[in-house]
Order: C-alpha cells, then structure tokens, then sequence
C-alpha cells in the first residue's frame, strides 16, 4: 500500500508543473553551482591562505592577505586609477548613450540601420583585435597624432605620459555605448507623447520637455544602465591589457589587470583572490550608495 502511494506521489510530481520549470532551469541551476558558486566559494577559502597554483600545500594565513592591501603601493595606486576611470567614464557614456538614443528615437526611414550601426561598437568594442587599433590610433605615429600634425599641432605621446594614459582608455569604454543606448531607446518609446503634447500647448520648448520630462520619466531606466555600467567599468581589463600593460609606471594598471597579474604572472593565487573580494566589498558599498540615493532624483508614476 505505502509503495503504491509513494508512486502515485511521484506520478503526481512528475506530472505537474513545477517538475517542468525545474528540468527547463537544471541547466542554469547546475551551470551556476558549478561554474559560478563553487569557483566564490573557494575563492573565499583561498584569500585566506598562502596558495599558489601548482602547489601541493596550502597554509592558512588568516587576514594577512587582506593586511598586505593596506602596505602594496601598486594596489592603493590601481585601485584610485580604477575610481578614477569609473567616476570618468560612467557618466561620459551615459550622457553620450542618452543623447544618441533620444536623436534616434526620431521617426526616419534608416533608425533600424542607424540604430545597428551605433550598437556594433558594444559587440566589438572589448575585443583584442578593436584594442590593437585602438592602440595603432593613438600611437605616437598613429592616425590621430598624423591629423594633429596635418593641423600644425604638436603630437602627443598618449601612452607614453602617465598623466594621458588613462584617456584614451576612458574614450574607447565611452565609444561602447550602445547596449545603453538601445535601453535608453526602450525607455523613451515608452513614455507616452501626450506628456509632450501637453507640454507643447504650455509653451515647452524642447529643451524644457527633456528636462522636464524625459529625465524624469526615464530616470528607472537611468538608475539600471548606471549600475551596470559603474559594475563593467571596475571589470575593465582588456584595454589595459592590451593597449598599456598598466604602463607607464603603472599609470593605467586596472584593479582586474593587478589582480590577474598576482594570480598568474606572479603565482600569488591567494592575494590575488583576497584583492578580488576586497574590490566586491566596494562595488557592493558604491551600489548600495547608489540605490540609497536613488529614492531622491528616480521617480514613478504611482510616486513612491
């Protein structure tokens, strides 16, 4: 009698729906233990140990990891060149992103094409080979420095000054703004025009109808692309991979490249995953500010 309940139940579950949402989301759910959750965890076990790769033994060394970030020079001096590249351009490739996407919102007969157009630069933009070119533009003899001297300016040694190096990287993260942009062109088709009309009929030019209401209206959508850009920006690795190496005396060593650099230049695995908490720590502390402040300047129709 118990058997044939226990196959009625299980018969039962097999059958309903929930049995289906989870075969349709094992994968996910197994792709993430596996590959994202048990990777975290031991990253965690590793901060506080000596390990390295290819070593049998692992030491338990407490916080001394997390001690040595306060003395390591190259880490203070990444971690402000990381704030400094956020705070810079964050906000350059939104602003870039929002005015872009309110011109192309515009009814014309090519804003599919422009639209495509605007957002291949954010499929290419973190690719070795747009890097190199990168690098090739603002060389000493690259393109830029050859119209500079076309015009009877003097050329800039960009990568060569620590004070400039960092710019050129700050102008590609901006030229990859076209995930943002096709979220903010989402968001503007959705605010409706009678708010437009209605702001016409007063007497509200445009400028008055964007601040007025387009900003408003999509500061939800703002909030969202601010996150995920500030949480890409602190990730940036590959233009100071390829294009500096950090250089010129570290003047563009991202927090991502120094971390790569302790894990696998110099095999200091445990430092490297205690840099890596220490950098979720302040990502967690700059959204969290961010959210905070949020309730101030983003607003709904229901008006919480």
């Amino acid at each position: 009698m118990q058997t044939e309940v226990v196959k009625s139940r299980v018969k039962k579950i097999m059958n309903s729906n929930e049995m289906v949402g989870y075969v349709f989301a094992f994968p996910f759910i197994f792709g993430f233990i596996c590959f994202s959750l048990i990777p975290i965890l031991t990253s965690l076990r590793y901060a506080f140990t000596d390990f390295s790769l290819g070593s049998k033994t692992m030491e338990f060394v407490g916080g001394a990891n997390f001690k040595q970030l306060l003395t390591d020079e190259v880490f203070l001096k990444s971690l402000r060149i990381t704030l400094k590249y956020v705070f810079i351009s964050v906000p350059l490739k939104l602003v870039f992103a929002l005015l872009v996407a309110y011109l192309l919102t515009r009814k014309t007969r090519l804003q599919v094409l422009y639209r495509s157009l605007y957002y291949v630069p954010s499929l290419v933009g973190g690719s070795i080979a747009v890097a190199l070119v990168w690098k090739q533009l603002f060389a000493r003899k690259g393109l830029l420095n050859s119209i500079m001297g076309e015009m009877g300016l003097d050329p800039i040694n960009w990568f060569g000054d620590q004070k400039l190096a960092l710019y050129p990287l700050v102008l590609m993260s901006v030229w990859q703004f076209g995930s943002s942009m096709i979220i903010f062109a989402a968001g503007l088709k959705e605010i409706s025009p009678t708010y437009y009309e209605a702001a016409r009929i007063d007497g509200a030019n445009m400028v008055q109808s964007f601040v007025n209401i387009t900003l408003p209206c999509l500061s939800p959508i703002i909030l969202y692309n601010l996150v995920m850009q500030t949480i890409q920006a602190f990730m940036a690795f590959t233009q100071a991979f390829v294009i500096t190496a950090g250089g010129p005396d570290n003047g563009t060593m991202m927090y991502a490249l120094y971390v790569y650099n302790q894990a696998f230049k110099y095999n200091h695995m445990g430092y490297a995953c205690a840099m890596s908490w220490f950098m979720l720590i302040v990502m967690c502390l700059i959204t969290l500010v961010i959210f905070k402040t949020s309730k101030s300047w983003v607003f709904t129709e229901s008006g919480d």
